[in-house]
Parts: structure tokens; C-alpha cells; sequence
């Protein structure tokens, strides 16, 4: 057996002292890549400042102006004459008229008697009896507040545009669950989808379809049909390879796997897609409300232009209280999907024939109530909200706007906000070279990523500047951010408190609801009553709206960390405040990164309606496009701020790619 040759302690010693600093160097890859960034910056930067400025160059613009205003005006001179729109476009809008007044008419007929008495026993029916008692207070109340008429325009809309989206949402959803081709390119497709500002859109639909139902349906269908393309896809996806494996040995055809094996082992992801997309389809009920869409949103939206707080309120409670019966009952029924009894109450509404039941009792219903002459709610049970809601404003506004002992009013806080967060912000965003934006955005990206998301963060960012809207830009970034950060603060300090106690939980439940179905535009009057008109209000705004998913992301994601970890630490003495800072915190990281990715995107969602209060930059530019019928202003604008939210996304969701080895 030969020796092993050995080394004298003096050489063994120097062997591995000296290579340390570069070892350890070398198992801190975040700083390798610093450091590649900054040797590449010190060649890179002199040249481009030398050849280019600091200023976005002008001879990297590229001007769209042009193409897109032949575009409208091609648009308008053949909307009447060409067979794109003689033959398939004016049928489509035909048929989109014809089924929405179909429904509307329907609820007419059936009255408020007959539409109260079938929607309470459909809820009865797949949800319980308490989502019942629900739906019927629900319905009473927009009664109540002589809202029944727009109420039922805006469920008739609902209706139609929910099908249509689910519909056209399930085809997308099933292409992409099949191939994996399809999926890779319509996964950018719905993402431009969901992020590009609704108001960036409407222009075009306008002016392909005209002001009125159609324009607003089709502007809701691309808003809401991604949720349900992405669960469908999700779910077919998803299935047991197991499960899929026996249906193919028993010689089953694609077919017949798919109908037996795929859509059965999705429909919790299915009923979940009709969830979302029925929330997503009545958060744009004000929204098409501008481009001729009747109802509770024209409601919510004229008393907005009047600046009466009570009537856009008395309006805008129907929309939440639609939004809440929808939920509940579509979310009830995925819970009760595979029990055993998926119907509750008594007898005559179980079984096959329950809906043969419920078409009756409605039936009758409707006919005594329509016996009674009382076929739209009787405008003596109405209730006049809008003055009192009209007077606590401007109590508000008297006694919180100024002249606060100490803290001072509103109007002190925007603008202490203003001068000492959003303009040094917006200052610093614009004065930075647009090549140290650049370097900034790719070390960031490439530090909690890979060197794709790097690449994809830094091209998004340089196609705003090749759009020709860098400054705007980083004055809406600016706002964003400063949003962004309140949002966070506040959302994880009232998450971990949720987290901890389940009776605060349940006291803020109904309140984070009403917050994150309230129609944005309704956030818009008091805001600006309490911090009059500027960029503080839009940011106001922005965290009001965006703070709901924040909390419930991270109230959940604390809630679900292994109770072994908790109770092991607290087996060891560990502290509450120990605990929830070495254990819940670190083990609910891929929860938090997702509120932050959640509370960016909710932000971003409001940067448009911020324009219409003083936001000013893309915001503005956006609503002034819609409002001139200027293409290229809005359109670009929008596209900027998609680039902008894919951005930071790709500095905001790293760990899910670098787990899977993905970069982008």
C-alpha cells in the first residue's frame, strides 16, 4: 500500500489561506454579477455618452404616429362599405344587440319579483342556503336604493359578456392545455391581454364598432377572458398522468380522453376560471360605461362627472354587492363540486329535476308580481342616500382637509407627500441617464434572476424609449413606486395582524371585499375631496385599490407555513415577533413575492384613472387619446405601460424561475 504524498503544514497552510478571498468570492454569484456589470458599464457607458447623450436619443425613436393615424382614418372611411365590416363585423355587433337586449328583456318580464325569487333559489340551489340570504338582501338592496332598472342592464350586460368571455376564454384555454406550441405563443398574447390598460384599448374598439353595447362588450371580453384561457390551460395541463395513462390503455381516442378524463379532473380549475372572469368582467362595468355601455357604471360615471359623491355611491353598491353574490355562489359551488350532495335545503330542490323547480316557483312568482302591476320596484320603497353620503363628504372635507392641530389636514399630507416623496422620485427617474436606467433595471433583474430575465426586463424598458415616451414614462414609474411602496407597508403590517388573529380576520373580510369590488372611479371623488387635485390623490388611490390582494396574499401565505417549523421554534423558546421574523416570514417568501407582484400590477391598473385627477404622464395621455380619437397618443401610451409592468415583474418573481431554471 503506497503512502499518500503529503505536503508540509507551511505550504498546506499558504494553499488554502491564500485562495479564500477569491472562493468566497467566487460562492457569491450575486456579486459576480455586479461585478461583470460594472466592468461592462466602465467600457460600455463612456461610449454610449459620448455618441448619445444622456437624453433618449432621437435617432433611436421610432415614430408610429403616422401608420397608426392611417389605420383610423382607413377605419372610418371603410367602416361602411368594406365586406370586413358589411359581412362579419355588423353581424357580430347585430348579434351582440340583439342577445343583450334578449336578456334585458327577459328580466323585464320577470319583473323584480320574479329575477329576486330565481337568482335567491339558483344560490339556494349550488351554494346554501346562507349565499341565498345573500343574494336575496342583495338584490332587495338595489331595489332599495332605486337602482333596479340600471341594475338589471348592467346584469344583462354581465350575462352575455360572461358567456362570451368564458366561451372564447375555455377554446383558448383548451388550444393551449393540448399544445404546448399554443401555449408558448398565446402566453404572451393574454398577458398583453390582462396588463394592457383597458382605456388603451377602447379607442380602437370604438372605432371599429361604434359607440354602444357592442364597443363595450367586446372591451370587456378582452379583459376578463384571459383569467379563464389561463385556468383552463392550468387545469388540462394539471391532470393525473396517472388517470390519463389507464383511459389511453383502455383504447380510448383524444376525444374521448379529453371528454372522460382532462375536463372532468379540471373542473375545480374551469369553475375557478368562471370565478375570475365574472370579477374581472364587472370590474369594467364604469369602465365601458364611457363608450356607451348603459346602467349602474353610467350611473356611477355621470355622477362622477358632476361630482356627487351620494349618487355615484348609491350606484356603485349594487356593482359590489353583484360582485359578492357571484363570487360566493360560483365559489361555493367549486367547493361543493365531488361531494357527495351538492344541493342543500329541502327536498323539492335536490335532484335532476330541482331545476324544473326553480323555473316554476319563479314563474309563479313573476306572474303575482306582474297580477300586482309591480313589474320594476316601486319608486316609494326607495331610499335617498346620496344626500347624507353627500353631506358626511363635505363634513370630512371642512373638518380633515386643513387646520389639524399637529398632524395637519389632507391637504398637508399630499402635499408633504408630493415635495418630499413623488418629486425627488420623479426628479431622479428622469435626471438618470437613460443608459443607467438600463444597467440599473439588468442588475437588478440578473440578480434575483437569470440572465434571460435580465435581458427581458432591459428590453421592455428600451421599447418605451423607442416608443419616444421615455420622460413620461419615468414620471408614471415614479408614482408607481412611491404607490407601490405605501401599499406594501401598510399591506404586510395589516396582513401579519390578520395572520395572527383570526376574529381581525374576520371583522376586515367584509371590508377588504368592498374595497376590491368598489368600482375604481368611485375612489376618485373623495380622494380628490380630501387631497384636492394632483399626483398624491392618483398614488391614494392606487394603494386603496391595490391594499386588498396584498393583505389576502399575505394573511394566507403566513397562515399555511408548516406547523412543524412554528411549533418547533416555539419548542426552543423562540418569541412571537422571533418567530414571525425566522420562521413565517422566510418559509411565506414565494407568497410575499407574489402580493409584490399582485399590489404592482393592481397599481399599475390605476395609473390611468390617476390621469384623470392630476397623475398626469401615460395616465393622462392614455384618457386624452380615447377623448380626442387620437390612436397613436393612447395606444402607445398603453403599450408603455405594459412594458413597464413586465419590467417589474421581472424584478419582482424570481424565485419561481430560478427554481425551475427558467429565466424568463
Amino acid at each position: 500500500m503506497s503512502a499518500v504524498p503529503t505536503q508540509p503544514t507551511s505550504q498546506r497552510y499558504l494553499d488554502t489561506a491564500k485562495p479564500a478571498p477569491v472562493q468566497q468570492l467566487l460562492r457569491r454569484p450575486g456579486l459576480g454579477k455586479l461585478l461583470l456589470l460594472a466592468v461592462a458599464a466602465a467600457v460600455i457607458v463612456p461610449l454610449l455618452h459620448a455618441k448619445f447623450g444622456a437624453a433618449w436619443p432621437s435617432s433611436l425613436t421610432i415614430d408610429v404616429s403616422g401608420p397608426l393615424g392611417k389605420t383610423s382614418d382607413w377605419i372610418i372611411d371603410n367602416r361602411d362599405s368594406h365586406p370586413l365590416f358589411v359581412y362579419f363585423l355588423g353581424h357580430l355587433s347585430n348579434a351582440v344587440v340583439i342577445s343583450v337586449r334578449g336578456v334585458y328583456l327577459l328580466l323585464l318580464a320577470l319583473g323584480w319579483t320574479g329575477v329576486t325569487a330565481g337568482v335567491t333559489l339558483i344560490a339556494w340551489r349550488v351554494a346554501g342556503v346562507r349565499i341565498a340570504a345573500t343574494a336575496l338582501i342583495s338584490f332587495l338592496v338595489s331595489g332599495l336604493l332605486g337602482m333596479w332598472v340600471p341594475t338589471m342592464q348592467t346584469f344583462a350586460l354581465m350575462v352575455v359578456a360572461v358567456a362570451v368571455s368564458v366561451v372564447v376564454g375555455a377554446l383558448l384555454g383548451l388550444a393551449a392545455g393540448l399544445s404546448d406550441r399554443l401555449f408558448r405563443i398565446l402566453r404572451p398574447v393574454l398577458d398583453t391581454m390582462q396588463v394592457l390598460p383597458a382605456f388603451a384599448y377602447l379607442l380602437p374598439v370604438v372605432l371599429v364598432f361604434g359607440i354602444g353595447v357592442p364597443a363595450a362588450l367586446l372591451a370587456t371580453v378582452i379583459y376578463a377572458a384571459p383569467p379563464m384561457a389561463r385556468l383552463t390551460a392550468l387545469g388540462l395541463r394539471g391532470a393525473d398522468p396517472g388517470v390519463l395513462e389507464a383511459v389511453s390503455s383502455l383504447g380510448a381516442t383524444g376525444r374521448q380522453r379529453l371528454l372522460t378524463a382532462r375536463l372532468p379532473l379540471a373542473r375545480k380549475e374551469l369553475l375557478l376560471g368562471v370565478n375570475q372572469t365574472i370579477m374581472m368582467a364587472l370590474g369594467m362595468v364604469v369602465i365601458a360605461s364611457m363608450i356607451g355601455a348603459a346602467g349602474l357604471g353610467d350611473r356611477v360615471y355621470q355622477a362622477l362627472a358632476s361630482v356627487d359623491v351620494g349618487a355615484a355611491l348609491a350606484a356603485a353598491i349594487p356593482i359590489v354587492l353583484l360582485a359578492i353574490v357571484m363570487d360566493r355562489t360560483t365559489a361555493a359551488a367549486g367547493e361543493r363540486l365531488g361531494a357527495a350532495t351538492t344541493a342543500t335545503g329541502p327536498k323539492w330542490l335536490r335532484g335532476w329535476w330541482a331545476w324544473t323547480g326553480i323555473a316554476v316557483v319563479t314563474a309563479v312568482v313573476a306572474l303575482a308580481g306582474r297580477l300586482s302591476g309591480s313589474l320594476v320596484w316601486p319608486g316609494a320603497w326607495a331610499v335617498d342616500v346620496a344626500r347624507p353620503v353627500n353631506d358626511f363628504k363635505e363634513w370630512m372635507v371642512d373638518h380633515l382637509y386643513s387646520g389639524i392641530p399637529v398632524i395637519g389636514g389632507t391637504a398637508d399630507w399630499a402635499a408633504n407627500f408630493t415635495d418630499w416623496v413623488l418629486n425627488p422620485l420623479r426628479d431622479g427617474l428622469t435626471a438618470l441617464p437613460w443608459y443607467g436606467t438600463l444597467l440599473i433595471v439588468a442588475a437588478l433583474a440578473w440578480l434575483i434572476g437569470t440572465w434571460r430575465t435580465a435581458l427581458t426586463a432591459v428590453l421592455a424598458m428600451a421599447a418605451i424609449g423607442v416608443l419616444g415616451v421615455w420622460k413620461p414614462s419615468m414620471n408614471t414609474l415614479s408614482q408607481v413606486i412611491a404607490a407601490l411602496a405605501v401599499t406594501l407597508v401598510v399591506g404586510f403590517g395589516i396582513g401579519i395582524l390578520a395572520a395572527g388573529s383570526k376574529r381581525f380576520e374576520a371583522i376586515l373580510r367584509p371590508v377588504l371585499d368592498v374595497m376590491q369590488t368598489m368600482p375604481q372611479f368611485v375612489y376618485l371623488i373623495p380622494v380628490v375631496a380630501l387631497f384636492a387635485v394632483g399626483r398624491a390623490p392618483a398614488a391614494a388611490a392606487a394603494v386603496v385599490y391595490a391594499l386588498p390582494a396584498v393583505i389576502r396574499i399575505t394573511t394566507q401565505g403566513l397562515r399555511q407555513v408548516d406547523p412543524a417549523a412554528m411549533e418547533s421554534a416555539r419548542s426552543l423558546g423562540a418569541t412571537r415577533w422571533q418567530m414571525l421574523r425566522q420562521v413565517q416570514l422566510p418559509l411565506a417568501r414565494p407568497s410575499l413575492l407574489l402580493a409584490v407582484n399582485q399590489g404592482v400590477v393592481m397599481v399599475l391598473a390605476v395609473v390611468i384613472i390617476g390621469g384623470l385627477v392630476g397623475g398626469g404622464a401615460l395616465g393622462y395621455d392614455v384618457v386624452t387619446g380615447l377623448a380626442t380619437g387620437d390612436l397613436a397618443l393612447g395606444l402607445v401610451a398603453g403599450v408603455a405601460i405594459v412594458c413597464l409592468g413586465l419590467m417589474l415583474d421581472r424584478v419582482t418573481q424570481p424565485t419561481e424561475r430560478r427554481t425551475a431554471g427558467k429565466g424568463a
